[in-house]
């Protein structure tokens, strides 16, 4: 997360089941969208760790080749359950030696077993002579992976950021933070359900949960004794033509996500210097699944959204079939692009 000047890059979502690319250009009026792609991963003779980055390779070029881009610099995003955010305080120490006492206070914090682990951090001056501030953790082979995802597509990955802090930078640049209140981002994914808060004086909360729209398929599909694909058909059409036995296993499907996030936005709201969470905005590819963001309404004791970050910026783009295609991807999947969206957002 440290910039080197000012290059054109892409932010690139390598998710389990899809890729997304997303290119922007800082204006003095706003973000403007220079580039967009979506593609989801084969998973024809993925019977193999080998076979799946084969088939995550080929997605990730032949979206590349969609959204137009030219550069090859890309910031690449990682998360997951190997992948920690963590404030931290200890007692003042020199600057030079910074460095070397967040590595110690990561290995103190971080929530899984492994010796190989990337660490990065941000200092938050506190006023009280401590230092203070919030670190990354994650998984080195998590880091190695992307990287050689990203090589194998002909990319350079210039920068790695953590796909929590990307959905919060998307948030600060295309919305307006309340002052008195907070705003939850809510990404669904396939594997992880991410919640992440900006706290206040710029400190973030964030948490992974492991209940997603993957697991969600799978009650569904056993209650009914039909596949994963068949669900996933049923739901990718009209809400209101979804068979009432599949809706109410969806219902129930759905029951276990609400009771985490309703824990999460307690824990939250029981650290200093929280806010009440008043708006969740809901984003990530399973927040197009059925009609989700309806059901999480009615039962989330606070306002909640389906958020397009792309609502929020101007498109540039050739009035040809790719433009057509770009506009068409950004309309009907961008709430699933809005981690792809923070990372290209980063200044390398």
């Amino acid at each position: 997360m440290f910039g080197l000047g000012r290059h054109e890059i892409i932010g690139v979502d390598i998710g389990s089941f899809s890729v997304k690319i997303v290119q922007l250009r800082r204006t003095s009026s706003g973000w403007l969208v220079t580039g967009a792609g979506a593609v989801d991963i084969s998973e024809k003779g993925a019977d193999t760790p080998a076979r799946r980055e084969s088939n995550c390779v080929r997605a990730l070029a032949n979206c590349v080749r969609i959204s137009g881009s030219g550069t090859k610099l890309a910031v690449c995003g990682v998360g997951g359950p190997e992948v920690a955010v963590r404030n931290f305080e200890f007692p003042a120490v020199p600057p030079e030696e910074t460095a070397r006492a967040v590595e110690l206070e990561a290995k103190q914090l971080c929530p899984f077993n492994t010796t190989d682990i990337a660490v990065d951090y941000r200092l938050i001056p506190d006023g009280k002579g401590k230092t203070t501030g919030y670190l990354v953790v994650a998984a080195g082979h998590l880091v190695k992976h992307k990287t050689r995802l990203a090589k194998k597509a002909r990319l350079d990955c210039a920068m790695m950021d953590v796909d929590a802090l990307a959905l919060l930078n998307c948030f600060k640049e295309t919305e307006k933070p309340p002052a008195n209140h907070a705003t939850a981002i809510l990404n669904i994914g396939a594997n992880e359900t991410i919640v992440a808060v900006e706290g206040s004086n710029g400190w973030p909360f964030v948490r992974s949960l492991n209940y997603a729209g993957g697991s969600m398929i799978k009650s569904i599909a056993a209650e009914n004794d039909v596949t994963s694909e068949a669900v996933k058909a049923v739901f990718a059409g009209d809400p209101a033509q979804i068979p009432p036995a599949m809706r109410e296993s969806f219902e129930r499907a759905c029951e276990r996500l609400i009771n985490d996030i309703t824990k999460t936005v307690r824990y939250y709201g029981a650290q200093e210097g929280s806010f009440e969470i008043r708006k969740v905005l809901v984003c990530g590819g399973f927040a197009l699944f059925g009609d989700i963001v309806k059901l999480l309404a009615g039962q989330l004791p606070m306002e909640v959204t389906l958020w397009n970050p792309f609502e929020k910026m101007r498109l540039q783009v050739a009035s040809t079939h790719r433009g057509a295609l770009m506009k068409n991807i950004l309309r009907r999947s961008g709430p699933a692009m809005a981690v792809a969206a923070g990372l290209a957002m980063r200044t390398v």
